[in-house]
């Protein structure tokens, strides 16, 4: 599992990821009877990539390992062998899709992706939604009236995010549950670096939920932050390469 936070206002879009994979590991006992352990796998996978030419970001969140390989190996052969030059965002998404659902149509993994696409002079932000066994497309930051939408989406292990941004339902003073309102955030009035502070925090504070929680710790390692402006695409922070000194 994964968490992956797209965060998009009008200055540009903030992409975010954690670096843990997680797998299903099945087996038998001394006593010859079947299990499934979940465990660590690692805490260095991307999960953000940017197409450089495009200035287009992918994050996938889901099933990692399709055929046995990571998905960052799927990416890059996906960049080479079927993005264009020219392709725009709208064009990436649904080749995405297309891409993973020829070998893979049962695959339980999914995809956001942002950038920004000229429409006369003007740049126009897009952030998708892709889901390959699901074979979803859909657009995430228009409003029903077409206009542009401006917050934040987020997939994969959303649940202790969703229950801090969502209502909830909670029992009232006479015991009848009641539905309570959280404070809205004003997205269209948020600045770029509060964007990325909301994505550190978005995933920062799921990883620290978890981790006192009795259940998987599916959602961890360093975070990837990418950054997408009508100007350009640079990484804010992305893991590196090391050897044993740091």
């Amino acid at each position: 599992m994964s968490l992956v936070v797209t965060t998009y206002i009008p200055e540009g879009i903030i992409m975010a990821s954690d670096s843990r994979q997680s797998l299903t590991v099945a087996g038998k006992n001394a006593e010859g009877k079947d299990f499934n352990l979940e465990t660590i796998n690692s805490d260095s996978v991307t999960k953000t990539f940017l197409l450089e030419k495009q200035k287009i970001g992918i994050s996938n969140f889901g099933q990692d390992l399709l055929g046995g390989v990571p998905m960052a190996s799927h990416i890059k052969r996906f960049k080479e062998e079927i993005v264009g030059d020219s392709d725009d965002v709208e064009v990436i998404a649904s080749k995405i899709g297309d891409f993973f659902r020829k070998e893979f149509p049962d695959a339980d993994t999914g995809f956001q992706i942002g950038g920004y696409k000229k429409d006369s002079k003007v740049s126009v932000p897009y952030v998708f939604y892709v889901h390959v066994s699901r074979k979803v497309l859909e657009r995430r930051n228009e409003k029903p009236d077409k206009n542009i939408a401006y917050g934040a989406t987020w997939s994969g292990q959303v649940d202790v995010l969703t229950g801090i941004m969502q209502p909830s339902l909670l029992p009232g003073p006479d015991g009848k549950i009641q539905q309570i309102n959280k404070a809205p955030i004003i997205w269209d009035a948020m600045a770029l670096q509060d964007a990325i502070d909301f994505s550190v925090y978005a995933i920062r504070t799921t990883i620290d939920t978890i981790r006192f929680q009795a259940r998987p710790k599916n959602v961890g390692g360093s975070i990837d932050i990418l950054a997408i402006t009508p100007d350009g695409a640079n990484w804010i922070q992305k893991k590196e390469l090391y050897g044993e000194s740091r």
